[in-house]
């Protein structure tokens, strides 16, 4: 019988928290390969220092975007979904414009740094698992069984390493349809030793990727939801083999085509305003095997993303079972990966769709909004060191009384790239200018020799012809519905100040960490715990192409001489390392999700507000369990329930299905990845 084989050589962690075997499981150890961006473009470190500046251009005012408003959705639905849907989205998504506030400013207990075992919430505030790796979903899903698993029951059930999260409503106040990506596997954890070959723990394994969708329900007038003990129609599961369509001007290329198979290493994720789901497709390139030669053709192409050229086997080997995954055999087959996919979760018959328009890249969600004159913007992040922020506009305008017109918008349009300039002024702040380069639109290519369909497939060589600014790991941007401004994570850069140079938008060359949790702070090269940037569009409309930013957020230890927090008094913040995701609150507080902390404590969810006295005030809302990391995050609409995604709790080196690190949710004797919510225990809004 051939097991599953050893993958790592070494224990311990690696990237703060996280450990060796999430970077060969998460991203195919992405961090210890050459770094694929070799253009020479100017880092956002040499930014921060440079001398023009346009910051006199910009409008400063309410967000422009709000005129456009947002319709119900009710109205909007088809006809199979209408009587089942009511108006409305979630206000912690951070995806649209208009939005009011005014709830009060944040006043929870921060949580205190901690390695334990659970989720730790501030006092005053209870929580609870909704669904975990394994729970049914789609009707005749067998009962879980860890030693009884197939492929087949696996594609009927909550899938593996849940991240990006989504609530969708439902007429009935009571219900709502979660929406969430299962990015990763981690066979180590998910099987008993020796008790599933190679072959099929490939099978399962595809099946325990893509997406899930599944109907909840809220316990009472509480801000407690649960999975709801009946079985929707609209509950479904897409997986690594499930068929997509394929749309915008690449589905028309040969090395694309109409068609594809599968999702998977899908990160964060948007919804549009006619309410469907969008998941981001990132570390995909750790997924393909080569056995003998790939075409000289692509070998352009396969190095700048990642992909392997010559003979390798990757972790999962699931060209065992399937030969998609052998490019050698199918060569074409990884440029079906690297996009957006969207997904209808009010119609589980529908195909979900890879939306082309959008760029081929690791992305780190896709975010929407409405510009002033009613276009669609969607915001992206490419998640590697020293990649791009990107932004697409559509052509045509959101109709809010047809929602199946507005199918179409994301296939039209043109895609950008930012580009960010710093103001040269020696007055403590990093900030500047910046703009949106156009790469292409649906018809028309402005990177000279590509046409749209190259620029769309390979936009990473695209956007390295039009010096576009290189940033620390850019993963979730999203705009805030109440002052319009966009807030993007930017994770880390050890290589900073080293193969990255500093400019003034990356600043940071030298950071203070923790290797041990009581250990005490150490100088390390380079920067290890990101920033969070805030970007002001002109007349704060998503149309348009310049912008004003600043660094709102220097992440460390506060005692640390290089960390800032928004002007805030220091003394007065919790610590924060490594920022993932973003979202907010129904008064435009932002709340981050962090994701391989290096101050030796569990990664977790953090509130802060972006205006006003406590601008900047930095407040730990919760940690998530030891080894794990803290996805999401989402503050449902009424500002009543706190989400959070728990990725690969006790994903440490030495951990096995027998001697798990972590066993939370305690459910099993071994972890199982969870959704969980979190309330006030007297009813009110979390965080205030």
């Amino acid at each position: 019988m051939t097991k599953f084989l050893p993958l790592l050589s070494q224990l311990g962690t690696r990237h703060g928290s996280r450990s060796f075997r999430t970077c060969e499981l998460k991203c195919a150890n992405q961090c210890d390969h050459a770094q694929p961006n070799t253009s020479g473009n100017e880092h956002i470190q040499s930014v921060v220092r440079s001398a023009f500046t346009r910051r006199n251009m910009l409008k400063a005012g309410a967000a422009g975007a709000a005129a456009a408003g947002v319709a119900t959705l009710a109205t909007n639905l088809p006809a199979t979904a209408d009587q089942q849907v009511y108006g409305g989205f979630p206000k912690g998504n951070g995806d649209f414009p208009g939005f009011g506030g005014g709830h009060g400013k944040l006043t929870h207990a921060a949580v205190p740094p901690n390695r334990k075992d659970d989720i730790v919430i501030p006092r005053g505030y209870e929580q609870g698992v909704i669904i975990a790796w394994g729970d049914p979903v789609e009707y005749g899903a067998a009962k879980f069984d860890a030693h009884k698993q197939s492929a087949a029951a696996q594609a009927k059930q909550f899938g593996y390493n849940n991240d990006y999260t989504m609530i969708v409503p439902l007429r009935d106040e009571r219900k709502s349809l979660l929406v969430c990506n299962h990015e990763y596997t981690d066979e180590y954890l998910m099987f008993p030793t020796g008790k599933y070959d190679l072959a099929t723990q490939a099978k399962i394994g595809i099946a325990a990727h893509g997406m899930s969708v599944v109907q909840i329900e809220r316990v009472g007038h509480t801000g407690q939801w649960r999975r709801d003990k009946h079985l929707s129609r609209y509950n479904r599961r897409i997986t690594a083999a499930t068929k997509f369509d394929v749309t915008g001007p690449a589905a028309e290329d040969k090395r694309v085509g109409k068609v594809a198979y599968g999702t998977f290493g899908n990160c964060s994720g948007g919804v549009t305003p006619w309410g469907t789901v969008l998941s981001g497709e990132e570390n995909f390139n750790g997924y393909y095997d080569v056995s003998g030669t790939t075409p000289a053709e692509y070998a352009a192409s396969y190095k700048r993303y990642g992909v392997p050229t010559t003979v390798t086997k990757s972790a999962r080997q699931w060209s065992l079972v399937d030969p998609r995954f052998d490019l050698t055999k199918t060569p074409t087959e990884v440029f079906r990966s690297g996009w957006v996919v969207e997904v209808d979760p009010y119609d589980p018959r529908s195909a979900p769709r890879k939306r082309t328009m959008l760029g081929r890249l690791k992305h780190e969600g896709a975010t929407t909004t409405i510009t002033a004159d009613g276009r669609i913007a969607v915001y992206t992040g490419d998640d590697e060191k020293g990649e791009y922020i990107y932004k697409f506009v559509s052509e045509g305008k959101y109709d809010p009384d047809n929602r199946k017109k507005n199918f179409g918008l994301l296939d039209a349009g043109t895609l950008y790239v930012a580009k960010f300039t710093g103001d040269g002024n020696d007055d403590g702040l990093h900030d500047g200018t910046g703009q949106w380069i156009a790469l292409t639109s649906h018809t028309t290519s402005y990177v000279e020799g590509m046409s749209v369909a190259d620029v769309l497939i390979d936009t990473r060589l695209a956007a390295d012809k039009v010096s576009p600014t290189r940033m620390d790991r850019p993963e979730d941007v999203e705009r805030n519905p109440v002052n319009g401004r966009i807030y993007a994570a930017l994770t880390n850069n050890d290589k900073r100040g080293g193969a990255f140079p500093a400019d003034e938008a990356n600043p940071i060359t030298v950071s203070h960490v923790r290797e041990k949790f009581d250990g005490p702070l150490i100088e390390k090269a380079g920067n290890r715990n990101g920033y969070i940037l805030e970007i002001t569009e002109e007349g704060d409309d998503a149309a348009k192409t310049g912008f004003f930013w600043t660094l709102f957020l220097v992440c460390g230890d506060p005692t640390a001489q290089e960390t800032y927090f928004g002007g805030y008094d220091k003394s007065k913040v919790s610590p924060i390392s490594c920022p993932d995701n973003v979202s907010f609150d129904g008064s435009g507080n932002l709340w981050i999700s962090t994701d391989g902390n290096v101050l030796g404590s569990n990664d977790g969810i953090f509130t802060v507000p972006v205006a006003g006295p406590q601008r900047g005030q930095v407040k730990q809302f919760l940690s998530v369990p030891f080894g794990s990391e803290a996805c999401g995050p989402l503050v449902s609409e009424d500002d009543k329930t706190a989400f959070v995604a728990v990725q690969h709790p006790g994903e440490t080196d030495d951990a096995t299905f027998e001697k798990p690190t972590s066993t939370w949710p305690h459910t099993d004797k071994f972890p199982r990845p969870a959704i969980a919510c979190v309330w006030r225990r007297d009813g009110g809004r979390v965080g205030s």
